[in-house]
């Protein structure tokens, strides 16, 4: 009961700050374009959360079997010790005004946790997303970059409102899709691995992913509260970094962060704050390297660089902790 219990409440809050750090960032940029409607945006949001994972649970498979042996009890224990190291991880490098990649930090998490452990680490399973990982801010930055370039090439925003709000929807809805086939399935990981302890009420192997609609409506509804929380200090966040000069700016943004959806075929997660961030920063140095407060960007570089390595040792102490008990 008492694991049970355990197990509820990380998956609870974790769902909760996934929202605060990737949510918000979705609202918080796509927020900034004139008249954007906020019912409309957290709709967007919404609806592939509950629908995507039905099609593919991919990335999800990667959390749970992909990074470490997590057949037996000792394996839900690394599970639930790696998720909470990963959520420490992300609160204290925010605290110090890092705000980084909490999907970095799980996968270093349960990793490090395995290890401690004494359970077999999957290295090319994590090398994978590693490298993914490091490609995906330069593969951003390039994108946002050329969008922004090319977005010089179109005629003033006054001219055609229709053609480029209608571009705004459709690559705000592709990066919420994007996100829900890739970044998004962490949550619906933890939230399986935990139902599963829930519902058997004992500690066993780590449990099928099961998308079932119910489970899919309760990540959406508490994932959309943890980003309307924070919305707003995100937006604020994103505006210190660079200036968005035009609608079509917001609109190439969108569009380089939602390249992410491709590293999703290969079951390797990337994370959407960084995909966001670098499409951000490639569309205001297409105006100009001035555009850009290079120091904000390298210490969230920096940042990104420590985080699997600093979640992996935790969780590896964490872990060699827990077996000496």
């Amino acid at each position: 009961m008492i694991w049970a219990a355990a197990f509820g409440a990380v998956a609870l809050a974790f769902v909760w700050v996934t929202g605060v750090n990737d949510g918000a960032a979705l609202l918080g940029l796509s927020g900034r374009y004139p008249r954007s409607s906020g019912l409309l945006l957290t709709a967007l949001v919404l609806v592939p959360l509950v629908l995507v994972p039905q099609v593919t649970v991919t990335v999800a498979r990667t959390f749970t079997e992909g990074l470490t042996d997590l057949g037996d009890r000792r394996g839900a224990l690394a599970f639930l010790l790696g998720v909470t190291v990963a959520l420490a991880v992300v609160a204290g490098l925010t605290r110090r005004g890092l705000p980084t990649s909490l999907t970095l930090a799980i996968v270093g998490g349960i990793g490090g946790a395995g290890l401690g452990m004494g359970l077999d680490v999957a290295w090319g399973g994590l090398g994978l997303v590693l490298a993914v990982g490091a490609a995906a801010p330069l593969v951003g930055t390039s994108v946002g970059f050329g969008l922004g370039l090319a977005s010089r090439r179109v005629p003033s925003f006054a001219g055609m409102p229709g053609a480029v709000r209608t571009a705004h929807v459709l690559a705000y809805t592709a990066q919420c899709a994007a996100y829900a086939a890739n970044d998004g399935q962490k949550m619906l990981a933890v939230v399986s691995v935990a139902r599963h302890v829930v519902s058997t009420r004992r500690l066993g192997g780590v449990g099928p992913v099961q998308p079932t609609p119910v489970v899919l409506i309760a990540i959406a509804v508490v994932f959309c509260a943890g980003a309307l929380s924070a919305v707003h200090r995100v937006g604020e966040r994103l505006g210190r970094g660079l200036v968005l000069a035009r609608p079509l700016h917001v609109v190439s943004t969108e569009a380089a962060a939602a390249s992410v959806a491709a590293s999703s075929l290969a079951g390797a997660p990337v994370s959407m704050t960084q995909s966001v961030t670098a499409g951000v920063v490639g569309v205001a140095a297409s105006e100009g390297a001035s555009r850009v407060r290079w120091q904000n960007v390298v210490g969230i570089g920096a940042a990104w660089l420590f985080t699997l390595p600093l979640a992996f040792a935790a969780g590896t102490l964490g872990g060699v902790a827990v077996r000496t008990l």
